[in-house]
């Protein structure tokens, strides 16, 4: 008893944090699309007081998430266990960080600054898919938004690395190579890159959409012929009641 013991504790640590992730699961989810937006804000807006205020509330945003890993890695007790099932969610944790580095003046040299916004909208993208799948259900909702969030973050990095002019030009292009897989007018190298894995984001919400279409056409016969046998069924025992009455 004394051997299952340390392990009852872990396995009980583990769903402790579970629990507490699903608990949050919505206020977060609702955090993370709204830091999308503020990321976005931060990437358009020229000067203060705009800029200084979103940036503000950014970072107050990315302490509460902070804040809430933090809680669950805590309540973990197999913090091993834990930790090689989150790792990768503490790199996107850290990418905001590197805006600090814009204020150094070795950023220019060291083109840190175009890196940390990169890594902004890029945590930002993750954050947003993920708050997708805590407050939705449905497939064809939770792909609306999550297609949604891939056109915003797409046009924010074309607009960050200087593919495109203006934002404008960018989220109309990004938006036209996610959903439908048209070419980026562009000849940027990251944007051609970025057309490639829009151009294959966009066949697979096709061929999600045609499988949840088929699977809806199929499901309904089968409603019907169950209907329709229970129907039999109720009315052949009504029947049998009445003869026998």
């Amino acid at each position: 008893m004394e051997q299952l013991a340390p392990a009852s504790l872990r396995r009980r640590g583990l769903a402790e944090a579970e629990a507490l992730s699903q608990r949050l699961d919505v206020p977060m989810g609702a955090l993370g699309l709204i830091f999308l937006f503020v990321v976005l804000g931060q990437n358009l807006a020229e000067g203060p007081p705009l800029a200084d205020v979103l940036a503000v509330l950014g970072w107050v945003l990315w302490g509460a998430f902070v804040a809430e890993f933090a809680l669950r890695a805590y309540v973990a007790k197999d913090q091993g266990r834990f930790w090689r099932r989150n790792w990768w969610q503490v790199l996107f944790l850290a990418l905001p960080f590197l805006r600090v580095f814009r204020a150094l003046q070795i950023a220019r040299s060291l083109r840190i600054a175009r890196v940390a916004r990169v890594g902004g909208v890029l945590s930002s993208a993750v954050r947003g898919s993920r708050s997708a799948g805590r407050l939705l259900t449905g497939r064809v909702g939770w792909l609306a938004t999550v297609t949604g969030v891939v056109v915003l973050a797409s046009s924010q990095l074309l607009y960050v690395l200087e593919a495109f002019d203006s934002y404008a030009q960018a989220l109309h292009g990004a938006a036209l190579a996610t959903i439908t897989g048209q070419p980026l007018r562009s000849p940027d190298g990251a944007a051609r890159v970025l057309e490639v894995v829009l151009s294959v984001y966009s066949v697979a919400v096709f061929a999600t959409l045609a499988g949840a279409l088929g699977a809806y056409f199929l499901e309904r016969p089968r409603e019907r012929d169950g209907a329709a046998a229970e129907e039999e069924a109720s009315s052949a025992g009504s029947g049998l009641a009445e003869g026998r009455g």
